[in-house]
């Protein structure tokens, strides 16, 4: 169980009579984690998955690999290479390939439904340096799924082509959903169950598709489930039995298996063309065997006879190419179709994961000749479909350059959504060690991009990056309209000095709008409140705002009071108490005060809080008690609430007390 073993034939269709062991070093934690499902991707990988209580650390000539927890290895036997494909999951007991090469995956033991599954992503659980952030399911609040596969071929109906299907074992269900594209994901909805039983026996595991097109489900057979919670001689534990299911599609043909092992390679490379998954995937396996030489010289051929309706065909010559290590570059792509753009893309990453040459000079100039030269072609796919945008995102986390996360974040200039967002996190931070010194130094400034820069920086949140900041705001290079962002960037992540020179920006009001003011000033506010940041010896560029007549006024009261800036509370008091001023004023003077303390709060309270001031006034006030004394702010509303009258807005009073903790039993007391 810590071993992968290769056992072979000495003769063709014989006796496995040798053994190799190709990998070694899996944990064993846990009988139900150690690895599992294996599969071939689509380049001839192999692919096979862990579960979350194995630890294992695996000695390759690349190098010790370790994945502690659960996730998906993938292994090039050509190479010996290993890596890790995607990490996370709870008991991850299913993997399966989309026609484009799209990994989904279900968890045995998770509640998300289907997975898309990226590379290099982070799912529920993960362990390892970028595990801040993960991706989720498309199916929250699903059960628990084992087994994966995609419906494929001419046995069955259209309306099922491309459809998962997957075994709830606990609810004794094989389950159909539909996926649909849904940005750079997808999203899948549930179909109705392909097999559901009131057996207590029927436990589907494992679903696959066979080389007569029909679907074969793996029945466990078991009236319990397989886990400690039921005593291990518990006589119900069925030792015996077990089934395989196969489901055809009533008044349809099956397929006739092809004949793969004795077929020539232009006969192989037909069967590419196969509308059923399972035949091209076990004939670039023949192919694969058959070995390089007798291969590709056909196989150049073959593909340029290709036309425009055998579009998929060409994606599978690609993924026969990457199977024998030759290079795909980008050239291939089709600007009308971007899920084969998107393989396209994958491709390439795939390409980018062989080793390279020996020796650093040799190395370097691997990585100049082949990487380099297509940065421009990667930029220029990050502005295609969402998918391909995806992929170009995570192809550039390979290339180990500050120039490729420059690349990366022009993907800003496009829509983004939850995953193209968290993909081009992960790239950002997986490169820190490229871009960051170049940053550091001032020889990376993102074009001035406050943007850009806001979100390179937000990715890795280092606090070495306020410096440089700073100092692309002093040097006066970075154009006019990327100013105001770089301010907000400065506030996002700057300490007490760096708030402060914000504040100071922001009060020059003939120079800089009122909206962006504003703007300014909430954004110091906030990191006052989020990052607790601490208040500076001088904190001068409040007075300027203070005066201001728009909404930066009311950051600045708010500011005045956490920093318990008391200079300033006059002024706070004045506005608190203005009849001519408006109410968003008086509170945010009123929150500044309760924050400040001391008697310029006090005086103004108990002003305000007289049976003789003005309703609105007394209201405002006794919301604002509620910060400072709950149980006296409580008797305060009750006297209120018995002189308010019908048509009065008490809302906000009941409001503050429901919203702190036995506030509401304190006023109904």
């Amino acid at each position: 169980s810590t071993e992968i073993v290769h056992l072979s034939a000495s003769k063709p269709g014989g006796k496995a009579d040798k053994r190799r062991v190709v990998l070694s070093g899996f944990g064993t934690e846990d009988t139900h984690h150690i690895i599992h499902t294996f599969r071939w991707g689509p380049e001839c990988r192999l692919y096979f998955n862990q579960s979350i209580y194995i630890h294992s650390h695996i000695e390759t000539p690349h190098g010790v690999k370790r994945l502690n927890a659960g996730g998906i290895w993938r292994f090039n036997p050509d190479t010996t290479q290993l890596d890790i494909f995607a990490r996370g999951w709870v008991n991850a007991w299913g993997h399966a390939f989309d026609k484009y090469g799209q990994s989904l995956v279900t968890d045995g033991a998770g509640g998300e439904g289907i997975n898309h599954a990226i590379p290099g992503g982070y799912y529920l659980t993960s362990v390892g340096p970028h595990a801040q952030r993960v991706l989720h399911g498309m199916n929250p609040g699903s059960p628990k799924y084992c087994g994966l596969e995609v419906v494929s071929g001419r046995h069955f109906p259209d309306d099922w082509q491309s459809d998962v299907i997957t075994c709830d074992f606990r609810g004794h269900r094989v389950c159909r959903f539909k996926l649909k594209d849904d940005g750079s994901t997808f999203a899948s909805r549930e179909m109705t169950e392909v097999i559901k039983s009131n057996h207590p026996a029927f436990r589907p595991i494992d679903v696959k598709m066979g080389p007569d097109g029909a679907l074969y489900i793996a029945d466990w057979y078991n009236p319990i489930i397989q886990h400690g919670e039921v005593d291990f001689r518990d006589p119900r534990r069925d030792k015996t039995h077990g089934r395989i299911w196969r489901v055809t599609a009533k008044g349809r043909d099956l397929v006739k298996p092809p004949k793969l092992v004795d077929a020539t390679v232009p006969e192989l490379l037909e069967q590419l063309k196969a509308p059923e998954q399972w035949t091209r995937q076990q004939a670039k396996r023949v192919l694969k065997e058959r070995g390089k030489d007798a291969v590709l010289p056909e196989l150049e051929k073959w593909n340029k006879g290709l036309d425009e309706k055998d579009a998929h065909a060409s994606l599978e010559a690609m993924w026969v190419r990457i199977a024998f290590g030759e290079f795909v570059g980008l050239g291939v792509y089709r600007l009308s179709d971007p899920q084969f753009n998107a393989a396209v893309m994958r491709g390439f990453t795939d390409h980018l994961l062989t080793p390279k040459p020996a020796g650093e000079a040799v190395a370097t100039k691997w990585e100049r000749e082949r990487l380099e030269a297509h940065l421009s072609t990667l930029q220029a796919m990050l502005s295609s479909n969402p998918r391909v945008r995806l992929e170009g995102i995570r192809a550039l986390s390979l290339i180990k350059s500050a120039t490729a996360v420059e690349r990366a974040l022009h993907a800003l200039d496009f829509p983004m959504d939850r995953t193209l967002d968290y993909a081009l996190w992960l790239t950002v931070r997986e490169l820190e060690p490229y871009w960051l010194p170049e940053f550091q130094a001032g020889k990376l400034t993102f074009g001035g991009d406050a943007k850009k820069l806001a979100f390179a920086l937000n990715a890795i949140g280092n606090k070495d990056t306020v410096k440089p900041v700073v100092a692309l705001i002093d040097g006066g290079k970075v154009p006019k309209e990327n100013v105001h962002g770089l301010y907000i960037l400065l506030a996002q992540i700057g300490g007490s000095d760096e708030l402060v020179k914000v504040l100071s920006y922001a009060g020059r009001a003939a120079e800089v709008p009122a909206a962006h003011r504003a703007e300014l000033a909430q954004a110091v506010e906030d990191a006052i409140r989020t990052r607790k940041v601490p208040a500076p010896k001088v904190a001068s560029g409040l007075a300027a705002l203070l005066s201001d007549k728009d909404a930066a006024r009311r950051s600045a009261m708010r500011i005045a009071g956490l920093w318990k800036v008391e200079e300033h509370g006059r002024v706070l008091s004045e506005v608190a108490g203005d009849e001519k001023g408006t109410t968003e004023d008086r509170r945010a003077a009123l929150d500044g005060l309760v924050a400040m303390g001391g008697p310029w709060m006090q005086t103004t309270l108990d002003a305000l809080l007289s049976p003789k001031s003005p309703t609105t006034f007394r209201r405002d006030a006794i919301i604002a008690y509620t910060g400072v004394k709950l149980d006296a702010a409580a008797l305060k509303a009750a006297e209120f609430l018995l002189d308010a009258k019908a048509e009065e807005e008490l809302g906000d009073l009941f409001a503050a007390f429901l919203n702190r903790k036995g506030g509401a039993s304190v006023l109904a007391k």
